[in-house]
């Protein structure tokens, strides 16, 4: 086993001294997260979040004071009225969390959607970046243990996307 990892270390190391003048690394997360695009995509989408949670709260509050009007008003009631408001009750309690699960749920495919126009839309610029640059392999920083920082090129990544994905469009 030591000897498959003193292998596989030398392998790396003999192919990264090959393109060490060519290796660069990219933060994919900050590039999503504050490109102008993407941070006004999550912008958008934490305000939706927010004003979902609001009206929602809001209705769960409406339904708790109709519980305690329906059980306030029990002894007064017949049976059958007190069952059916009781019912109604349940049955605006069961919408009230179809309608949230649907709304959050419409939130989170926008994200989705969002993340895949930007990562789209990334690829072809690093790519072009590559080229005009003679970079031969660009790496994502998640797997770089330790890199020097002139190595990174995040930054012109942000920019260049700033500069042709200023918006996306959030459904």
């Amino acid at each position: 086993m030591k000897k498959l990892f003193f292998v596989t270390l030398f392998f790396l190391t003999y192919s990264l001294n090959i393109f060490a003048d060519n290796v660069y690394f990219i933060d994919s997360a900050k590039v999503l997260n504050e490109s102008s695009a993407g941070a006004a995509a999550q912008k958008k989408l934490k305000t939706k979040f927010e004003n979902a949670s609001k009206k929602f709260r809001k209705i769960e509050e409406n339904i708790k004071k109709e519980e305690s009007e329906i059980i306030s008003q029990k002894k007064a009631l017949s049976a059958e009225d007190y069952k059916k408001k009781v019912e109604s009750l349940r049955k605006k309690v069961s919408d009230s969390q179809k309608n949230k699960q649907a709304s959050f749920k419409s939130i989170a495919e926008s994200r989705t959607n969002a993340k895949k126009v930007l990562l789209k839309a990334i690829n072809p610029i690093v790519k072009k970046y590559m080229e005009d640059n003679k970079i031969r392999l660009i790496v994502s920083k998640q797997s770089v243990v330790l890199g020097d920082e002139n190595l990174e090129i995040t930054n012109q990544i942000i920019a260049i996307l700033n500069k042709e994905l200023p918006s996306v469009k959030i459904n």
